[in-house]
């Protein structure tokens, strides 16, 4: 690709597909090379511009200077100059006089006030006289600012530029005035994000103001910065155009260009300055490495270049097609039974989930992460009809998850795991959160005494314990098992994601044969349509909150029958569980013991009712025994309560899994498949509908644009290897 012909068209194509790519489809990340230029306000910049123009010309930018980027487009050609400016509305070129264009590039400034943007505004400019190359010319750094709104405008440049200059894509040409290399503040933010320098050029401007200070045992040192610049540095020096302010040129641009060119380089070789060192003297020095530059840079990006092409067509195909396939999906006639499909994928996608997937990280959390999601939850909510700490001891969470981990040693407390490891992890918890549960005051001796009361029959000390097992213990535990209810409706809440995620990354994986070929495609249908997320994630709550009501209802109705007479309930134990309060933990015992120990079990029994009457008449009735009598009753207060609440816990797993965790998944399916639309609902669809119908032309219009830069790239090629073969 050499000559100057080849490199035009090298950047006409590549000028083109960056058009296209990213200015019209806005895709901002792309492996599209660019220079950038920076530097503080009158360093040099527009006269360097200028200079590559090779006339001169004045963006009027107001007061403020510029606060946007221009992208300026060179192309050397044989005719007269021809100005353009870009249409930031319909994004064509249009031809203007040089006057034209200055003015709408001011107009674009001013219209931001005292903001930047880092939207560009383009011109371009084609000539006999100017270089071929493409340049992004940004707002210069100021060092000066006289009030607030100033300083406010000087960092929001330095944002703007600094964003620029952090792009890996883009070269920084960064100008300085020719002086100390150690004071070069441009060069320094440069050296930040590009410490090796490859892809920062230096241009030190005003070389003729140090002349006569440059001897022929100076000279090589100075143009190295005297140790200043490193080796890795690309840098030049040289005297740009200028004359008197307020007076007419003395000659050409273009001609003043070649003196100021041929003035330093003669100075500078009559210095004595080495042939090497020359070559980074003057504005054609600078020039023929640019061309060089943006031949290697250009010509490494066609490939790069190419294959994000080819990504980006293939992404955008398989855009179309989902979008494509939703839309068809979502007409009116198969509306409700698509969304019942995506439902019942879902609820199915639910029972795997539970089953345990190992590749699935969504969700995942240990123990902590999820005590204090689920507290941050109901903080939020504010909820008040459950206690979120197990008793008064633990002075908050922190106390509790210490305990937990430190003390109960939770399995896998400190392993984030989800679905049904997470459940039963769920379940070691709430039960040593219900163990916790204590009648809340002490029995008093008033409290006895008002039990007892008096009846139309007489009133024994059995029903005063009712009554006060009634009274003290009844509702704390009913709170603790509203705890137990809300943990486990948290986590089936926070399995949604999860399930959605697992049914996505089925597509393409080896273990898609193992499951339903929908669910996937429900997948997409659910994360597009927000309507069909919507509905499904609101079934589902519903699902979660009918099963919680179940539940509730199952363990309030037997925690009332159990207070209410709770000498039938102990019945059902054996006599010596009652005596060692119901919370020993059963000893490991051989086949012949198992013989032995059945017929005395079903014979204890038979005999509790004997120990409880036993224990109930060792409590006196005589009035000055009321304090025995106290003691004796609020032992056996006690002894009833712990094994009540020995075996709520004993229980609550089995309760877990019966009336809420198979209910749930039993279920979900049949309630996803009677999901109704709303009149509402279908009136969303239909909105969605007609953007969809958008979104499927403007995808096409992308591929189709995608599809036009790959046949130009690919011409490109051809037809530079022809030429080489020629």
């Amino acid at each position: 690709m050499s000559g100057i012909g080849s490199r035009t068209e090298l950047l006409n194509v590549l000028g083109d597909v960056k058009a296209r790519i990213q200015d019209k489809l806005g895709i901002v990340e792309f492996p599209m090379p660019q220079f950038i230029l920076i530097g503080k306000q009158s360093v040099g910049k527009s006269r360097l511009i200028e200079a590559l123009a090779g006339e001169t010309f004045n963006f009027i930018s107001g007061t403020l200077g510029s606060r946007r980027p221009t992208v300026l487009e060179f192309r050397h050609t044989s005719s007269e100059s021809k100005w353009y400016f870009r249409d930031m509305q319909t994004n064509q070129w249009n031809l203007h006089s040089v006057a034209e264009v200055m003015k709408l590039v001011g107009d674009a400034h001013e219209e931001l006030g005292e903001t930047v943007s880092s939207d560009p505004i383009y011109v371009r400019l084609e000539s006999v006289q100017c270089v071929d190359m493409q340049i992004v010319d940004l707002p210069g750094f100021r060092d000066f600012a006289v009030d607030a709104s100033k300083q406010e405008l000087a960092g929001r440049i330095v944002d703007l530029v600094m964003h620029f200059m952090r792009n890996p894509q883009n070269v920084m040409i960064c100008v300085e005035q020719c002086g100390d290399a150690a004071t070069m503040s441009t060069l320094a933010k440069c050296r930040e994000l590009d410490k090796d320098f490859k892809r920062t050029v230096l241009v030190r401007n005003k070389l003729d103001k140090y002349y006569d200070d440059l001897t022929p045992e100076n000279v090589n040192a100075w143009v190295d910065g005297f140790g200043d610049l490193p080796d890795t540095l690309t840098s030049f020096a040289m005297t740009l155009p200028f004359w008197k302010e307020g007076t007419p040129a003395p000659l050409n641009f273009a001609e003043l260009r070649e003196e100021k060119n041929n003035e330093d380089m003669r100075i500078m070789q009559g210095r004595g300055l080495s042939a090497k060192n020359l070559n980074r003297i003057g504005f054609k020095s600078f020039v023929g490495f640019m061309e060089k530059k943006i031949e290697q840079m250009f010509a490494d990006a066609i490939q790069p270049v190419l294959s994000s092409l080819k990504e980006l067509k293939k992404t955008t195909t398989q855009k179309e097609f989902a979008l494509s396939a939703e839309y068809d999906e979502t007409n009116p006639l198969k509306i409700l039974s698509t969304t019942r499909e995506c439902g019942t994928s879902f609820a199915g996608a639910l029972t795997h989930v539970m089953e345990g997937v190992p590749s699935l990280k969504c969700g995942r959390m240990t123990l902590e992460e999820e005590l204090r999601k689920f507290h941050e939850h109901h903080n939020k909510r504010g909820s008040e009809h459950f206690v979120m700490l197990p008793c008064e001891e633990f002075c908050g969470l922190d106390d509790y998850l210490e305990y937990l981990t430190q003390e109960a040693s939770i399995g896998a407390h400190d392993v984030q795991v989800n679905g049904g490891a997470q459940f039963r992890r769920v379940m070691a918890e709430v039960e040593i959160f219900l163990r916790f549960s204590e009648i809340a005051v002490e029995t008093k001796k008033r409290d006895v005494i008002q039990a007892h009361g008096v009846s139309m029959s007489s009133l024994t000390w059995r029903d005063v314990i009712v009554k006060l097992l009634n009274h003290e213990a009844h509702k704390p535990l009913q709170m603790r098992v509203c705890y137990v209810g809300e943990r486990i409706r948290w986590f089936f809440e926070i399995q949604k994601e999860c399930v959605l995620d697992f049914m996505s990354g089925l597509e393409g994986a080896p273990s898609s044969s193992m499951y339903s070929g929908s669910y996937s495609k429900h997948a997409k249908f659910i994360k597009q349509n927000e309507m069909i997320k919507h509905l499904v994630f609101q079934t589902y709550d519903n699902a979660c909150e009918r099963q919680l009501r179940a539940f509730m209802d199952l363990f309030e109705n037997m925690l009332t029958s159990t207070f209410s007479n709770p000498w039938v309930f102990l019945k059902s134990a054996t006599a010596g569980s009652v005596e060692d309060g119901g919370d020993a933990m059963p000893q490991a015992v051989s086949e012949d013991d198992q013989r032995e120990q059945i017929p005395k079990e079903i014979q204890s029994r038979s005999g509790i009712e004997s120990t409880l009457s036993t224990w109930l008449q060792d409590i006196p009735t005589e009035a000055h025994q009321i304090d025995e009598a106290v003691d004796k009753v609020q032992m056996l207060v006690l002894k009833t309560y712990s094994f009540i609440r020995s075996q709520v816990c004993d229980q609550v797993e089995l309760f877990a899994y019966s009336f809420f965790k198979l209910p749930m998944l039993r279920r979900l399916g049949e309630d996803m498949s009677n999901l109704v639309l709303s009149e509402s609902d279908e009136s969303n669809y239909e909105q969605r509908r007609k953007r969809l119908s958008g979104e499927i032309d403007g995808a096409r219009i992308a591929l189709q644009e995608v599809q036009d830069c790959i046949d130009r790239l690919e011409d490109f090629k051809v037809n530079c290897e022809a030429k080489r073969m020629l």
